[in-house]
């Protein structure tokens, strides 16, 4: 019973030692061995290896051999001009010197990536302050993250770390700079736009000028065409009156007073009260009444009484005949008494022979208008 329990012992103890004297490095890690705290090795190839058994004396401490990333986050860094960028950016780093990383940073990321971060986030600041506004969101982008790295590399070099890249994420505005560049923009395109419409109201003013000038020039010489055809017509049409006046002179003057009488006697219903011996009524007056052209003969005073109702039928003065044209109904009278009896202006027009003189006959007066 002793012996199987020593025996056990033995097989354990002589597990651990075995177990506890070799260690595995894979091909994503390298390994620093560590005798009372002081490196002895390092493996940087993957395999197997012994050292002295349990950790009492020798340690093993892995490190990462694959390539690591640092990311940051909603820095605020300022350009030049005194306006302010939010910017996301990481860099991926490696450790190249597992034996300085261990003697710097005790072998432990937490350590490294604090130092990283502050380097990284001076770097950034120093590549964005060294540049105006618009810059930092040019094609200089790429000059940018390059320089970040440069600036980064020989600080976190001594601890055995390589900055292998650096890339900036996001570049934005914060609010306050956003509003106010935001008010900046719309200014500039404001201005833009009121010149882009000066300039158009310019050309439209020219081309509205030039198609004025074009249309008053236009007008002008029709007015002109116009004037000179006209001119020609006339000179046309009074040339054809003069022959035709010199052809047949009473055929004209008869032709020119139907004229006359179309367009005075129109439809507008207006009365017209003339002396029988008017030029105007000469072609309504009979043969016997005299010549057209000629004045008519005056007629002798009758010898009756002064009163219209004592005048014999036979001696009445002859009345012109009713002439109305559309409405219109000139009356005159052959009355040369001294006091016409005056002629109403109404539909039908009456006329009233007044008494004659007592001897001496007066001259032919106008009706007077006579009261309804």
């Amino acid at each position: 019973m002793n012996r199987l329990i020593i025996a056990g012992v033995v097989l354990v103890a002589a597990l651990y030692v075995f177990f506890s004297s070799i260690y595995v490095v894979n091909e994503r890690e390298q390994a620093i061995v560590l005798r009372f705290g002081s490196i002895q090795d390092v493996r940087t190839e993957p395999g197997l290896y012994f050292k002295v058994p349990t950790d009492i004396v020798d340690t093993v401490q892995i490190t990462e051999k694959r390539l690591l990333r640092y990311d940051l986050s909603n820095m605020t860094v300022q350009v030049q001009g005194g306006a302010f960028y939010e910017v996301d950016a990481f860099l991926t780093y490696r450790i190249v010197n597992p034996r300085l990383f261990r003697e710097r940073a005790q072998g432990e990321l937490r350590l490294a990536e604090d130092r990283i971060g502050t380097r990284f986030t001076a770097a950034l600041r120093d590549v964005y302050g060294r540049r105006n506004f618009n810059a930092a969101l040019s094609e200089q982008r790429n000059q940018m993250m390059v320089e970040a790295r440069d600036l980064i590399r020989p600080d976190v070099a001594e601890l055995g770390i390589d900055i292998v890249d650096v890339r900036i994420l996001r570049t934005d505005l914060s609010s306050q700079v956003s509003e106010r560049t935001y008010d900046r923009m719309k200014a500039e395109r404001l201005a833009e736009a009121a010149f882009l419409r000066a300039r158009g109201g310019e050309a439209a003013a020219t081309i509205r000028a030039v198609a004025d000038r074009q249309a008053v020039e236009i007008r002008a010489q029709a007015q002109r065409d116009a004037d000179i055809l006209r001119g020609q017509g006339d000179a046309e049409r009074n040339s054809t009156f003069a022959a035709a006046y010199n052809a047949d002179p009473e055929f004209f003057q008869f032709y020119r007073s139907m004229e006359s009488y179309r367009t005075a006697l129109g439809n507008d219903g207006t009365t017209m009260v003339l002396a029988p011996d008017s030029e105007f009524f000469k072609y309504f007056r009979d043969e016997g009444q005299g010549t057209p052209g000629q004045p008519l003969p005056e007629p002798a005073t009758p010898s009756v009484p002064a009163t219209p109702s004592d005048i014999p039928a036979n001696q009445l003065p002859d009345l012109v005949p009713d002439t109305t044209t559309e409405g219109l109904a000139p009356l005159v009278t052959d009355t040369p008494a001294a006091t016409e009896a005056p002629v109403a202006p109404a539909t039908e027009t009456q006329v009233t022979p007044a008494a004659p003189a007592a001897e001496t006959p007066a001259p032919a007066t106008e009706p007077q208008p006579a009261t309804p």
